[in-house]
């Protein structure tokens, strides 16, 4: 199993800033050099009160705008859409990106926001399920002439899907789970890359060497999957960098960090000084 190359992301969410706060940080990110820049898919923020614009709608604009770095939702809420819908989103965005996207794609969890909408938020057992029936689909549509998948909860049925994404054979998966018994085992299925927002590194090496043996239980190399780690804004305080040393040598190989408040140009280049150069620099 090859290790994967190093990948540095940034997290640029609805919740912390405005649009054209997070446009201002998004196009530093991309003139710097980050690999992977995320905004987030909420129909409400943890905050009610607060405002809240819609993810795929943002990141569009965020990607169509930037013109080398790549990016996704972290990650997009599976009880939002229908996956046939949000095969079909991403295809055009993929395409408008020049294929740039990458598929945040998890079960669901903030329950007000489905109470507010009008959205069924299922026990955790169903959201499981229908996150892998949508893989299912998701790469059925984007691989396949005419698709059909007759799950439990989700069908197509001889459905044609076309334009097909740029990139081949689809946008990579990125599977949003910390489940030891069935999100780990959908990631060794269908993710191109693993990610989780909360874990020490302690933790992150042990559920990545419980993917690596799912993966080899369904026949995959545990090489295709990549790992990543997300820092959340409580744990972008301390020494950043040694903490991030110590999830590289855990096996991640993609960090993903919360911009600093407020979000702008001089936001972002702080984080590249003060933690990407040093890992690029030294490892």
């Amino acid at each position: 199993m090859s290790p994967k190359p190093l990948r540095f992301g940034i997290k640029i969410t609805q919740m912390e800033g405005s649009y054209p706060e997070m446009r201002e940080a998004w196009l530093e990110a991309d003139r710097l050099g980050f690999d992977t820049a995320w905004a987030h898919d909420h129909l409400l923020n943890l905050d009610p009160a607060k405002p809240q614009t819609e993810g795929w709608t943002v990141l569009t604009a965020l990607l169509v705008q930037s013109s080398r770095i790549r990016g996704g939702l972290m990650v997009s809420a599976n009880t939002f859409r229908h996956p046939a819908l949000l095969a079909k989103i991403a295809t055009t965005l993929d395409i408008v990106s020049g294929g740039r996207l990458e598929v945040g794609l998890g079960a669901g969890w903030y329950e007000e926001e489905h109470r507010q909408y009008g959205l069924s938020l299922p026990p955790i057992a169903e959201r499981m399920q229908r996150l892998e029936e949508a893989c299912r689909i998701l790469e059925a549509l984007w691989t396949q002439p005419r698709a059909t998948v007759d799950g439990i909860y989700y069908q197509v049925r001889d459905a044609f899907h076309e334009p097909k994404p740029v990139q081949r054979p689809h946008p990579p998966l990125v599977i949003g789970t910390s489940g030891d018994k069935v999100g780990l085992r959908i990631a060794a299925h269908h993710a191109q890359t693993w990610n989780t927002p909360r874990a020490t590194p302690e933790e992150f090496a042990k559920k990545s060497a419980l993917l690596d043996q799912y993966c080899r239980e369904v026949g995959r190399d545990p090489g295709d999957v990549e790992r990543s780690i997300q820092f959340l804004p409580d744990a972008m305080t301390g020494d950043i960098v040694t903490r991030a040393r110590e999830f590289i040598a855990a096996g991640a190989t993609h960090l993903i960090w919360s911009c600093p408040t407020p979000f702008s140009a001089a936001s972002v280049r702080q984080l590249w000084q003060e933690v990407v150069v040093p890992l690029r620099t030294r490892g």
